[in-house]
């Protein structure tokens, strides 16, 4: 098994997640919001597509070599469960669930004269032998197959979580939020397996330029999203809420320091940072080629840096409403109270401030995360992102710019990284809004 930088993060992440599910489990007041969470359809929802994006990154972030590698290739998991997406390429462009090429060439015939006509693609619908008949009774015919395999995979989860349930003789939770999380597993579980049957026979988000499959890269960009929007938010967040929480309470000289630092920060163009700092670490790698032999290593180290650039840039926001948010805190009668009777100051902080100041920590986590993802697809395209090898939307919507421009449109690229983009922003903004109205305590009613 190789362990990568970002693989050791993400490792590191996935530790302190349990281990902080372990300590708070049994908070009350943890339990009451999570309680409130749990009877939220729409956070329920979110949260289901939220993990089942995680999983597919986890998958992706467990790399080894292969023992029948020739060229000491580098893959993950799930690059060796999509190989047959990962081999099987094409000449150049072809349309979703085509069986041809999107662009016409001279072809030779039987008889020996030339034809000017689509070819048939190599992998496609090779199978098939009349195209033009067999094609629609075919997609559905496969379809259906998927969707089968889908049910029964949900079907089996079932099963599992009343055998588990039953042994431990406790009795079963079947009420709405149950019912609501089993739902979207289902749908969720059916239109994966549904793609990635089809995906067997069919390109079924076409291919690129270079014929490769689009919808491989969609799904190997997950995890580059993953990583931008949570590795950055864990370095962003210790310094935005230690210095935010130090310069609304203590005010005095450690605010004018902590503002004057973060000004200082915010006054400087932070696309010429991580620009600066990309380059920095191309030059330091083109120094040191023999500890970046592969091109695997080459871009993982680059992905890391920009995640900590973009975390030294981006902790100014969360640390002025945190600091603004302590400033109304310790004026409270609670904290005036604590003060008189004589409570040490670290302890006000840590149980009078700070979790009456995380709610705005979790939401900004959460918004912050997809303005992350949004940002990688922008630096991107400008070229100043993560390395080009590397599967990211970003890198995708920048290979489409000259693709919308030829004719025929090829639109299939920008729509596929719009369509993942989207759908995993979109649940995190909804499980933010979620999270709000269950950790706010203006809105929980205690």
């Amino acid at each position: 098994m190789i362990v990568l930088w970002t693989d050791a993060l993400v490792f590191m992440l996935i530790f302190i997640m349990i281990g902080l599910a372990f300590y708070l489990g049994n908070k009350e007041h943890i339990k009451r919001p999570l309680q409130k969470l749990m009877h939220n359809k729409t956070g329920i929802v979110s949260l289901v597509v939220l993990v089942f994006f995680i999983l597919i990154g986890f998958l992706d972030s467990l790399h080894f070599r292969p023992a029948d590698s020739e060229n000491k290739e580098i893959i993950s998991v799930l690059d060796s469960w999509a190989t047959t997406l990962r081999i099987q390429g094409e000449k150049t462009y072809s349309a979703p669930f085509a069986t041809t090429q999107y662009s016409r060439e001279m072809l030779k015939q039987a008889d020996g004269s030339s034809k000017w006509d689509y070819p048939r693609l190599t992998f496609g619908g090779k199978h098939l032998q009349n195209p033009a008949e067999q094609w629609l009774s075919d997609i559905v015919e496969k379809s259906l197959i998927g969707s089968t395999y889908g049910i029964g995979i949900t079907a089996l989860i079932v099963f599992l979580f009343w055998t588990i349930y039953s042994l431990q003789h406790k009795p079963v939770p079947i009420n709405a939020s149950t019912k609501l999380i089993f739902f979207t597993v289902l749908v969720l579980l059916t239109v994966a397996s549904t793609a990635c049957y089809l995906s067997t026979y069919y390109h079924i988000l076409g291919t690129d330029k270079v014929g490769e499959d689009v919808f491989y890269q969609a799904i190997k960009s997950i995890r580059t999203g993953l990583l931008i929007g949570t590795l950055t938010t864990l370095i962003m967040l210790p310094m935005a809420v230690i210095f935010g929480v130090l310069a609304g309470y203590f005010q005095g000289w450690v605010d004018d320091v902590i503002q004057y630092i973060y000004t200082t920060l915010n006054s400087v163009p932070s696309v010429l940072l991580i620009a600066a700092s990309i380059l920095m670490v191309q030059v330091y790698i083109a120094n040191h080629e023999q500890a970046f032999t592969s091109a695997v290593v080459r871009a993982d180290m680059r992905l890391l840096f920009l995640c900590l650039i973009l975390g030294v840039t981006n902790w100014t926001g969360l640390c002025r409403l945190l600091r603004a948010e302590t400033l109304k805190l310790r004026e409270m009668e609670y904290v005036q109270a604590a003060k008189a009777l004589g409570v040490k100051q670290s302890s006000i902080l840590i149980r009078h401030i700070l979790p009456n100041v995380m709610h705005i920590v979790l939401i900004s986590v959460v918004l912050d995360f997809s303005s992350l993802v949004l940002a990688e697809a922008v630096l991107s395209y400008i070229n100043i992102g993560i390395d080009p090898s590397t599967y990211s939307w970003g890198n995708m919507i920048n290979g489409a710019r000259l693709e919308m421009a030829r004719e025929p449109i090829v639109w299939w690229s920008l729509s596929a990284a719009f369509m993942f983009m989207f759908s995993l922003v979109l649940a995190a903004n909804l499980f933010a809004d979620a999270v709000r109205d269950a950790f706010d305590p203006r809105r929980s009613g205690v």
